[in-house]
């Protein structure tokens, strides 16, 4: 459908150029992130796994990767319902990260980074579109449901055939019976 050749690579060049301008700004963009990291690492980083970096820099970079990566993916259609999801992904952490108005005090500033947040929050509402989007197939929630429901009909149809021909075979079986027995 040519609305999905257009929607996706208009939606996919905020997350290609975020992702450019990150690689390229690696250490600005992880001194920006580093106290929302360090916040999370302090509230969950014991159930995060050890082979998890915890550098900033790192961190940004292997987002930036996955930004690049998946908006072009997502562009070309190429799994898109996936792609859509890693973009989500590496969207909200971002958002907390860089746009968290409710904790600046200057009102200017506060505002900036609101309308950045809720713009944001529009691209991630575009992104689940996308991540349920099934091209007017079913979904495969559905296909399992409705599979599982054939399965069963085949299955009691079955059923009652094999237990249809036990039952002619018992009455042969006793009509011969019947008929070997004296009267």
């Amino acid at each position: 459908m040519i609305l999905r050749r257009v929607a996706r690579p208009l939606l996919a060049t905020i997350f290609v150029t975020g992702g450019i301008n990150a690689l390229r700004q690696a250490e600005g963009h992880a001194k920006a992130a580093e106290p929302f990291l360090n916040s999370a690492f302090d509230k969950v980083g014991d159930k995060v796994p050890e082979q998890v970096p915890r550098d900033p820099v790192t961190l940004v970079r292997i987002d930036a990767a996955v930004k690049i990566g998946a908006g072009l993916a997502f562009a070309a259609g190429k799994a898109p319902r996936l792609a859509a999801g890693l973009l989500l992904g590496s969207l909200v952490p971002t958002t907390l990260a860089a746009h968290s108005f409710w904790t600046i005090k200057d009102p200017q500033e506060k505002q900036k980074q609101q309308i950045q947040f809720f713009k944001n929050a529009s691209v991630a509402g575009g992104l689940l579109l996308a991540v349920s989007d099934t091209h007017g197939k079913p979904s495969a929630a559905w296909r399992a449901k409705h599979a599982a429901k054939d399965v069963t009909r085949d299955v009691s149809n079955a059923a009652g055939k094999l237990s249809r021909k036990g039952q002619k075979r018992a009455n042969k079986l006793a009509k011969r019976a019947q008929k070997a027995l004296p009267n």
